[in-house]
């Protein structure tokens, strides 16, 4: 979105509703942050805090340096978007200033949001390691305990003031049921980038969910030693927003349930595709990052496997865009 066609026509400010709880929303969203940066600071700094001796992470120490500090400027972002969203400056934000980085944002934190509570209740239930036995673990586990769950706040607070932004700002391009929307209104650029993304998906969907069956197709050396009920959990839920991106997609492109309200392929795809995208491009970038020894790289075919992900992600986001643009209008 280049523009911001969907701004009220008029130029007059919207207005914020519910100010007390916007502001609660943004000071519990900027606190949550706190744990995580400061864990990422203290280690730029030279911190071995939560850090055990014969760590992975002791071993490349200019590289986890540059990776903290993209970490912190990340997690800053969320402080920012929570005062964007919650000021009259921010409604003058051009559109695609604002929906990039929630997108990113939203895409990245969604899986641990679903995954990190599944884990504990898979340990909790079968009594799992979180660690391969006899492997020496890469961080203290209380610092999954801190970080964590401050990630899952930091979804559902900075969440709900985008949904309340977004309510204020663009309402009307969700609203009604599917099948009232002209066929224009579809376009061929949505149709053919969801049926790219379904047919590019296949891939990842399928070899996620052999991983979380048990196969080691694919997998590096390390990574089947490394694997845990986590691991496990961790591929499947991949699966399931592979399927929930492309789903919202072919539902928006070729409306095949009449009386779906809009606005659930639209999340869908929206959410969806910022998961299956911005995790492949994460996984992609840690996969061919130098400084692994050999059996501890990610194998090509996981490479290709984050790839494919990545492509699906911003097809389905791009569609998605170019809907939403045509909806505006």
């Amino acid at each position: 979105m280049t523009r911001t066609p969907l701004a009220p026509v008029s130029g007059a400010p919207v207005p914020l509703r519910a100010p007390r709880v916007r502001r609660v929303l943004r000071t519990v969203t900027v606190a949550s942050c706190v744990p995580y940066l400061s864990l990422k600071i203290a280690w730029i700094a030279g911190s071995r805090i939560g850090i055990p001796d014969g760590s992975v992470l002791l071993e490349h120490r200019g590289l986890m340096a540059v990776a903290n500090s993209v970490t912190v400027l990340m997690d800053g972002a969320v402080v920012v978007l929570a005062l964007l969203l919650t000021q009259a400056w921010g409604r003058r934000v051009p559109a695609w200033l604002l929906v990039t980085p929630v997108w990113i944002a939203g895409g990245l934190l969604a899986p641990i949001m679903v995954g990190f509570p599944v884990q504990l209740l898979t340990q909790a239930l079968t009594g799992a390691r979180s660690q391969p036995a006899g492997d020496k673990p890469f961080l203290d586990e209380w610092v999954f305990g801190v970080v964590y769950p401050g990630f899952i706040v930091q979804g559902l607070a900075l969440g709900t003031l985008f949904v309340l932004y977004a309510r204020e700002r663009w309402s009307h391009v969700w609203r009604g049921r599917i099948w009232d929307l002209p066929s224009a209104a579809t376009g061929r650029t949505l149709k053919v980038t969801a049926v790219a993304g379904a047919v590019l998906a296949l891939f990842p969907a399928t070899m996620h969910l052999l991983w979380a069956c048990g196969a080691t197709t694919g997998l590096s050396a390390k990574r089947i030693e490394q694997r845990t009920a986590d691991f496990y959990v961790l591929e499947a839920i991949d699966v399931v927003f592979v399927a929930v991106a492309v789903a919202g997609a072919l539902l928006l492109a070729f409306r095949p349930v009449p009386e779906l309200p809009l606005k659930t392929p639209l999340a869908m795809a929206w959410l969806g595709s910022g998961t299956v995208g911005c995790w492949g491009i994460w996984l992609l970038i840690a996969a061919v990052l130098p400084g692994a020894e050999e059996g501890e790289r990610a194998s090509g075919l996981m490479a290709l496997t984050y790839a494919v992900g990545m492509i699906v992600g911003l097809l389905v986001v791009t569609g998605t865009a170019s809907f939403v643009r045509r909806r505006g209008a």
